[in-house]
């Protein structure tokens, strides 16, 4: 259990959510793990299958509680609310700032500014750990040139720019990544992205965990009550959630990239776990797909300290908290919408 900003977040599957008195009550069994007065919360988000009591959703209800249930893998299932909850008003200020360029330039910066910055990181860590095995000169560079993108974006009052310098940057990111892959580089090679389909193990890798990371952020601002097809960088597309496509731009190199490079160095993959299709597309075998879920869901546990709110989460909240605080700033209690950025 974890509380942010007056949202409750129960992460372990096995607890039941009930009321006692005016308090909820986290069951594990016949435990009693926490009770917690519910005239301090806002929101409770719970991830797994036990449920909550009717007495507990009635109350939440009375009191405008959002209580909002994810499956054990992120998954967005439902949310009981009452009948004065803010989602309405939330969703028609999501909607005015998305027709508005210079608000969604504001947003989508600070959310570019958070990927590049987060990309930087990831590159600063491999020269930490690895110098001797990498081209330092060349990864320093590249380094150098998102610093000077991050400075740009700043002051970029234009989305179709925006996503120039966006697109610039991710090339350059991408075109030192391959140095970051330490083990099985004959099988495990890099030499540029791929999708649609992804033409190597990597772009495989790469593709499958930027389709979860998308699935659970666009989960995650369901559960704030954002509209996540509704976005500020993507533009309305007919099924797809472009809200969510921003708000992971600066998850992706923090959550996804990072997790792949961990799986890959650490030899939890092999050449085996791959299939050729006809078109040359690459996939999983369905076993290594299995492996990769749970190794997935185990990373999701570990924890950081987020810069912005200076608690420790694990990393499956970073999407929710984001989520939190992206909604936060469009009620207008930020001043602005801080990425996650972490050292």
């Amino acid at each position: 259990m974890k509380q942010l900003l007056n949202t409750v977040y129960v992460s372990d599957p096995e607890v039941y959510l009930a009321l006692k008195g005016k308090n909820l009550n986290l069951l594990k069994g016949e435990e009693s793990l926490a009770r917690i007065p519910l005239h301090n919360i806002e929101a409770i988000c719970t991830f797994g299958h036990q449920g909550a009591s009717p007495a507990l959703m009635s109350e939440c209800m009375q009191q405008n509680i959002s209580l909002t249930f994810f499956s054990s893998s992120g998954r967005f299932r439902g949310r009981v609310t009452g009948e004065l909850n803010g989602n309405v008003t939330l969703r028609k200020k999501q909607y005015r700032v998305s027709d508005k360029e210079d608000e969604c330039v504001r947003i989508a910066g600070n959310m570019i500014i958070g990927k590049i910055f987060n990309s930087e990181q990831l590159l600063k860590r491999t020269i930490r750990d690895h110098a001797l095995r990498v081209d330092v000169d060349r990864m320093t560079k590249v380094i150098e040139r998102l610093r000077d993108s991050r400075k740009i974006v700043s002051e970029c009052n234009d989305l179709e720019a925006l996503r120039g310098i966006e697109g610039n940057a991710a090339s350059a990111y991408f075109s030192v990544f391959e140095d970051s892959i330490l083990q099985q580089k004959d099988v495990f090679f890099f030499k540029g992205r791929n999708r649609r389909p992804p033409l190597d193990p990597v772009n495989a890798l790469l593709s499958f965990a930027y389709s979860l990371l998308a699935s659970e952020t666009a989960a995650a601002l369901e559960g704030v009550g954002l509209d996540s097809y509704v976005g500020f960088l993507h533009r309305d597309r007919p099924g797809r959630t472009s809200l969510a496509l921003d708000l992971m731009e600066e998850l992706r190199p923090l959550i996804a990239d990072r997790f792949v490079l961990k799986i890959i160095n650490r030899q939890q993959l092999s050449d085996s776990d791959f299939i050729v299709k006809e078109n040359g597309a690459v996939i999983l075998t369905d076993e290594a797909r299995r492996n990769f879920l749970q190794l997935w869901q185990k990373d999701k546990q570990q924890t950081i300290t987020h810069p912005f709110l200076k608690e420790k989460v694990s990393w499956g909240l970073i999407p929710h908290v984001q989520a939190l605080v992206l909604a936060r700033y469009l009620r207008g209690d930020l001043d602005a919408y801080p990425p996650i950025l972490i050292r």
